[in-house]
Parts: structure tokens; C-alpha cells; sequence
């Protein structure tokens, strides 16, 4: 019997046509009010695996726009009170739920501020809709399996939408709408020889530069919350600055590269690790020591990223049943965290 994290990874494809084809006037309203606004900046507002999509979103913004991006603790409105100059800026807060209290107290304070404030939720109505000005669905529909995994690309996609009605990128508009058949694959990539490399290895690193970055940070999250496994994501450049200094014969090294200006770059630090001895893997061709993981080629920088996400969530998921975990009920967490 599947479990619900499986059935949802499958469904991704046809839960991001469902966010493309029933949210599409959303984003296009919410893009127009980018336009109009033409901040001067942006911020984001989230935790969790909402906040790896953010940061995606931030990279996604800052290479295409100019913009510069800004991750805000949300506890600056709901603990701290403090009074933040937003008005020549936009806001997007991004919460599955839709009522995290920390996350809504920073969405109102953001737009009594006169920041144009966009969400992203799975829920509506909710309370993060009602505290920003555009409330757009990300339409992952209903998501059993604590793990986030559907409503963190549909979150991605939403990002990429109206980043591309703000700028009015044509080829990421067609990349984007290609995303759906690129995923059917995506979905289907086998990373079996990963699990039988890792063996009874428990602990690894999770590499990435710009918006891979934000993928190995997710990445690590589910082998923490799903497998008990400790994971830790660092920038393909930064690990070199004293994580390194753990790395020695057979630690594992995941490394996720898309095809952008970083590949060259991160395929030579994976190789690097192996040549270390690290039992070091890599989504790319590119690579001459470390092992190459399969991918999907979406013919655009920004989706490529996004789709290496798609085969990670299958690997994780069998990977947990495989070490006795239920994927679908982490011990000590559940679906939605309500912080103040």
C-alpha cells in the first residue's frame, strides 16, 4: 500500500497544472500589482519548508529582476513588535495552512506598513489571505503526509508565475508551463543506487548554489523529518570554509546542481569531495569523480532547479520505509506548527 507522501509525490505534476490552470487570474492580478508597484525591494515571510520555497523565490527574483530579496523573522511582529519601513517594498508571505499566528502577525504588519502583500497558501479562506492585500491558491490540494512536498514546489511555481508576469519573461512563462510534463518524469527518476551507497550511514551533507541552494536546504529538512537523519545544507562554496573539515572517507555529499552559470563551478567542488574520499553524489553530467544522479533538463535555468526537488521525494520517502520510519506521521511532528 502507497504511502500519502508517495501519492502526493506522484500527484505534483498534476497538482501544478491544477495551480496553473485554477489560479491563473489570481497570479495575474497579483503580478499586475507587482508592476504598478515596482518595489524597491522585496521581502519574504515563512518557516519551515515554506522557507526553502522563499528562499527559491529570493534567488528566483534577485538573478531575473534586480531586486534585492530579504528573508524577516516573523517573530519581529509577533514577539519583538517592532516597526519595520516596508511601504517601497513587497511582501510575500508563504504558509500551506494558511494561520500560522507568527506568520499572519508579520503579513499585517507588512501591509499596514504600505507593502503590497501577496500569499501563497493551500487554504482559502484563511487568515494569512485575510492579512494581505492578494491572496493567491497554490492549489496543491489536500495534503495528508506531514512532509510538505506538493505544496512546496506548487509554492515554487507560484513564485515563478508572478515573477514572470512582473518582468514579463516570455521564456520562463513557457518554461513554466512545460514544468507539468517535465515533472511526469521528474517523478519517475530512480535514486536507488543512492540508498544502497548510503548504507548505514547517518549523517551527510545536502550542497547547492543559488536557488539549488534553497532545494538542498529542503532536502535536508526531510531526511530530518522523515528518517530521523541528521542533514545539513551549506552552499556548495561555503562548505569548503570548516564544514569540509568533517568530510573524510565515505561521508555522503549530495550535491545538487541545475544547469545555470553555478554547474562547472559545483561539479568541481563535488569532485573535489571525492577525490577527499567523500562518498560524494551530483546532479550533473559534468562531474568526473563524484557519481552522477539523474535529472531533468527543463531547457531553463530556474525550472531545472526546481526539478531536482521531484526525484529527492522519491528517494527520501523510500528510504524512510526502508529504515523502519513511517513518512507519513514523523515522530513528535505534525501537519500544521502554530508558533506565536
Amino acid at each position: 500500500m502507497q504511502t500519502h507522501m508517495r501519492q502526493e509525490i506522484d500527484e505534483i505534476p498534476e497538482a501544478v497544472q491544477r495551480l496553473l490552470d485554477g489560479s491563473k487570474s489570481e497570479l495575474a492580478a497579483a503580478g499586475r500589482a507587482l508592476r504598478e508597484k515596482d518595489p524597491a525591494f522585496l521581502i519574504t515571510i515563512a518557516r519551515g519548508s515554506s522557507d526553502h520555497a522563499a528562499t527559491f523565490i529570493k534567488y528566483a527574483v534577485e538573478l531575473t529582476s534586480g531586486r534585492p530579496v530579504a528573508s524577516l523573522g516573523p517573530s519581529l511582529a509577533s514577539i519583538y513588535g517592532a516597526r519595520l519601513e516596508l511601504g517601497a517594498g513587497v511582501a510575500i508571505a508563504i504558509s500551506q495552512s494558511g494561520k500560522s499566528p507568527d506568520i499572519v502577525a508579520m503579513a499585517e504588519a507588512a501591509t499596514k506598513s504600505g507593502a503590497v502583500t501577496i500569499a501563497l497558501t493551500n487554504t482559502l479562506p484563511s487568515p494569512i489571505a485575510d492579512a494581505s492585500a492578494h491572496a493567491v491558491n497554490i492549489n496543491a490540494g489536500p495534503e495528508l503526509a506531514v512532509a510538505a512536498t506538493k505544496s512546496f514546489v506548487n509554492s515554487i511555481v507560484a513564485g515563478l508565475v508572478l515573477l514572470s508576469e512582473w518582468v514579463g519573461d516570455e521564456g520562463l512563462k513557457a518554461a513554466i508551463g512545460n514544468l507539468p510534463s517535465h515533472f511526469e518524469t521528474g517523478v519517475k527518476l530512480d535514486w536507488s543506487e543512492l540508498a544502497q551507497e548510503l548504507g548505514e550511514a547517518d549523517s551527510l551533507y545536502m550542497l547547492g548554489r543559488g536557488p539549488a541552494l534553497a532545494i538542498a536546504s529542503e532536502a535536508a529538512l526531510k531526511f530530518k523529518e522523515t528518517s530521523n537523519m541528521h542533514a545539513e545544507a551549506y552552499s556548495a562554496a561555503e562548505v569548503l570554509h570548516g564544514p569540509v573539515a568533517l568530510v573524510e572517507k565515505r561521508f555522503p555529499v549530495v550535491t545538487f546542481a541545475a544547469r545555470d552559470a553555478a554547474e562547472a563551478s559545483v561539479a568541481e567542488i563535488a569532485d573535489s569531495l571525492a577525490n577527499k574520499g567523500a562518498l560524494a553524489f551530483a546532479t550533473s553530467d559534468k562531474v568526473k569523480k563524484a557519481k552522477q544522479l539523474p535529472f531533468v533538463a527543463t531547457g531553463h535555468p530556474l525550472t531545472d532547479a526546481l526539478a531536482l526537488i521531484l526525484p529527492f521525494y522519491g528517494f527520501v520517502e523510500a528510504w524512510s520505509r526502508a529504515k523502519g520510519f513511517n513518512p507519513d506521521a514523523p515522530v513528535a511532528l505534525k501537519k500544521v506548527t502554530e508558533t506565536l
